[in-house]
């Protein structure tokens, strides 16, 4: 702890060291910056020289997959007329920052949000539950996560799609909606608050101008893919909509795999009057998807998309013969927990293991300009939430509505003789919920029966960000900020077993044999500082540094159950938080090519691991007192041709235990696991993807193109104890397309393309849930047991990925 302290002490020092040189070389007073000019609004201030910039350039972040220039040269990093157009939150100077474009994928078929943010050093992936929920993990910050996002904010256009309790779902994101993605990489809680501790995403659709007309498109490919989607949109006057919807169906790679989805995004934004926009957002995403069974490593190796998995013996022989290839379930036969229960051993196909999901968000923003240099935004969310899962040994059912609201206010002016831009806001969230938990029936479709449990929660977010950017010169800008917030989570749990009928004792089938109800009532209080420094060093190259902390309070699902794996409070969690220091450059010599470098060391505090105790009991959450993640990004993204490019980007990660100490049991006794340099499972050392691709810039043949992609990541560890390991996996895709504007009548534009994905048809890993360590007792000492155990048993892990399968499609712009 005091060498962190230490060091993030000296460093300040340094980057103090640094502000002072570069300021000395300021002139006295800096030119002011007219962010009014698009409405002949003149900024008032100190009189200065007014700068003349005949073609203006636009700020690129860091690792930016775009075409624009380098920053503009004649203001100071994030000081460009266009950057202070832009919410602070779009591309905050100083953070560690991936724009992708969504034009750039517009030739190939965009199945998940996966395909665009691949190409974001520093986020890996993994399938969750259904074919578009991707599990998001920034430097493994969501890696253990089985299904949604946790440790990352989401956003849409500005608006959270994360719901108070943390959790974010990429299932209601069709990505042709999107014309790009944001990716903020690290701790990043003083712009975005709670959970944002691994970071954020801003998700942003196309505006009604960028569609300008009718677009329709069609997708279809293996295995009964088919995306039928459809944009409009147009500006008339001072009103712009943008509306997308789409109908997606597939009939899945593994067995009791069927999807089908509908997703309507709408956008709206009226000009009022020169000084007031307000924007209306709509997103509504309805979900079907049947669900097959997370394997062990060995039914994984024998038979990884689960074939001819559908009725399991119950006993002898064939019971094990059949569960070395298969995933399976076991429920009580009559539905009836507890005393005197018969379970039976079914399978997803025959229980019908399924999601049956609902998600409405309706949004509305209110941005009003007091004069050409101050803005006040306010916004308002309501999300609603509504699931039926039974997607294992029990289904959950609920509705969880929350309303989330913030106002804010940034000025650009002064601080001292240095121009500046100064933000605040309040922000307020809150969701309250019921939440069923039910037995799975062994056979129907998706039948359910007595209830294990009902979660009354409230969970709710109230705290205040303040940020300050000062130009110290023209190629030096400071960043300091600060959030500060109260969690507050109020829940009730009741917990209940049953009786079976018995004739001895004379209890009545479904008869309540116990009931624990369990309160909780917990206040959290969190602050998340930031600092940064950017320095344009050349022309051609900026530099940042940053210092800055995340944090990620509990939530009610993780509160009741205790550290002996029982029910009952678990009141004694703590916040995890992230302090983190990100250095890092962003080189371009030439329009054509552009080259990242971040290297980053995180201290992860009291971080948030869940699994089970021992055999039998069940999974609870805990804190890993100390942990550290420290890695490279790197990005690449080169055209040395006209027509040809080359973009790559590959990330390092190196995370491992300081201080943990891990309780493991049998039935009689429990053991005590020292984790102190071990590596963290779930998380990747090493993640790389590449393409190279070629389009014919002129002739007869313009838009006819091709590209060949790679996507690689090692082998990593799934357990605490590090004895198991995922294997590594190398998948080549190859994709050939036509894109061309057209002229012929109403038809402004046409785009075809095939892809083969997998080409070398290599069987991979795309998820892998971590697994608890189990033990044995040998001469009384508790024993931890090798690999071979965990592969065979350890089941409820692992998703193959897709085997080789061919995808095409149309696109028509009217």
């Amino acid at each position: 702890m005091s060498f962190r302290h230490h060091l993030l002490g000296a460093a300040s020092v340094q980057a103090l060291a640094l502000l002072v040189a570069s300021s000395a070389l300021a002139q006295q007073s800096l030119p002011t910056i007219d962010v009014g000019a698009a409405r002949g609004a003149a900024r008032p201030g100190r009189a200065t020289a007014a700068r003349t910039v005949s073609a203006p350039r636009v700020t690129t972040p860091a690792g930016s997959l775009a075409t624009s220039p380098n920053p503009d040269l004649a203001a100071a990093p994030g000081f460009s007329p266009q950057k202070l157009a832009m919410p602070v939150y779009r591309q905050p100077t100083g953070q560690t920052f991936t724009t992708v474009r969504g034009k750039d994928f517009e030739t190939m078929p965009l199945v998940t949000v996966r395909e665009l943010l691949q190409y974001s050093p520093g986020v890996s992936f993994k399938q969750g539950n259904g074919p578009r929920d991707i599990v998001v993990s920034i430097r493994g910050s969501s890696a253990r996560n089985g299904f949604g996002v946790r440790n990352i904010v989401m956003l849409e256009d500005g608006f959270s799609v994360t719901q108070p309790d943390g959790l974010s779902r990429t299932d209601l994101t069709d990505p042709h909606a999107y014309a790009g993605v944001d990716v903020y990489r690290g701790p990043s809680s003083a712009l975005f608050g709670n959970f944002a501790n691994g970071g954020a995403i801003n998700f942003r659709t196309r505006t009604g101008a960028e569609i300008d007309g009718l677009e329709y498109g069609a997708e279809f490919g293996s295995f009964g893919y088919l995306n039928n989607y459809t944009a409009i949109g147009k500006k008339v006057g001072n009103v712009d909509i943008a509306v997308f919807a789409s109908d997606v169906r597939s009939q899945g790679f593994t067995l009791n795999n069927y999807s089908d989805t509908q997703t309507v995004n709408a956008t709206a934004r009226w000009q009022v009057t020169p000084d007031d926009l307000i924007t209306f957002k709509f997103i509504h995403n309805q979900l079907y998807g049947l669900l097959s069974s997370r394997l062990s490593l060995n039914q994984y190796y024998l038979n990884p998309y689960q074939m001819g998995c559908y009725v399991s013996p119950q006993t002898g022989d064939n019971l094990t013969i059949f569960q070395n290839l298969c995933g399976t379930i076991s429920v009580p036969r009559n539905g009836v927990n507890g005393v005197g229960a018969v379970n039976q051993r079914s399978t997803p196909w025959l229980a019908g293991l399924q999601r049956n999901d609902r998600r409405d968000i309706i949004a509305a923003r209110w941005e009003h300009d007091f004069d050409a240099n101050t803005k006040w935004r306010t916004q308002v969310i309501y999300d609603d939430k509504d699931i039926s899962q039974p997607t294992g040994n029990t289904a959950a059912l609920g509705d969880e509505p929350a309303i989330n609201a913030s106002t804010d206010i940034t000025k650009v002016g002064s601080l001292g003789n240095y121009e500046a831009r100064h933000f605040a806001g309040l922000y307020f969230n809150r969701t309250r919920y019921t939440s069923w938990t039910l037995n799975t029936l062994p056979f129907g479709n998706g039948g359910t029966g007595a209830v294990q449990s009902v979660q009354n929660a409230m969970m709710q977010n109230l705290g205040g960000r303040g940020r300050e950017e000062v130009a110290l010169s023209k190629d030096v800008t400071m960043v300091l900020g600060l959030s500060a917030e109260m969690t507050k989570i109020a829940a009730l749990q009741d917990a209940y077993t049953y009786y079976s009928a018995d004739q001895k004792t004379g209890q009545r089938f479904g008869q309540l044999a116990t009931w624990v109800g369990t309160p909780v009532n917990k206040t959290y209080w969190n602050f998340g500082p930031e600092a940064s420094v950017t320095w344009r060093a050349t022309p051609e190259l900026l530099t940042h540094f940053r210092a800055s902390s995340g944090y990620g309070t509990p939530n009610p699902g993780q509160l009741f159950v205790n550290q002996q794996g029982r029910v009952g409070a678990n009141t004694d969690l703590k916040t995890q938080r992230n302090t983190g220091l990100d250095m890092g450059l962003d080189w371009k010599p030439y329009e054509t090519l552009l080259f990242s470098l971040t290297g980053f060391y995180e201290w992860y505090q009291n971080e948030q691991l869940t699994q089970s105790p021992g055999a039998g009991l069940l999974n609870y959450t805990f804190n890993a007192p100390g942990s550290v993640h420290r890695g490279v990004e790197t990005l690449l993204d080169w055209r040395p041709y006209d027509g040809v490019r080359l973009m790559a980007n590959y990330t390092y990660n190196n995370q491992i235990f300081t201080e943990f100490v891990e309780q493991i049991g049998t039935a009689t006794k429990t053991g005590y696991f020292d984790r102190a340099g071990y590596k963290i499972p779930g998380v990747a050392p090493h993640n790389a993807t590449a393409r190279a691709s070629y389009d014919v810039p002129t002739g007869d043949f313009k838009g006819l193109g091709a590209f060949v992609e790679y996507n690689y990541q090692s082998s990593y560890y799934i357990d605490n104890g590090n004895v198991l390991t995922i294997p590594s996996f190398g998948v080549v895709n190859t994709n050939v397309h036509f894109d061309r504007d057209l002229d012929l009548g109403p038809l402004k534009r046409f785009t075809a393309y095939f892809e083969v994905r997998n080409i070398f048809d290599r069987t991979w890993v795309a998820s892998a849930n971590n697994i608890s360590n189990s033990v044995s007792l040998v001469n009384g000492t508790v024993v931890q047991n090798g690999w071979w155990a965990l592969a065979q048993n350890a089941t409820g892990s692992i998703y193959a990925g897709n085997p080789r399968l061919f995808q095409g499609g149309v696109k028509f712009k009217f």
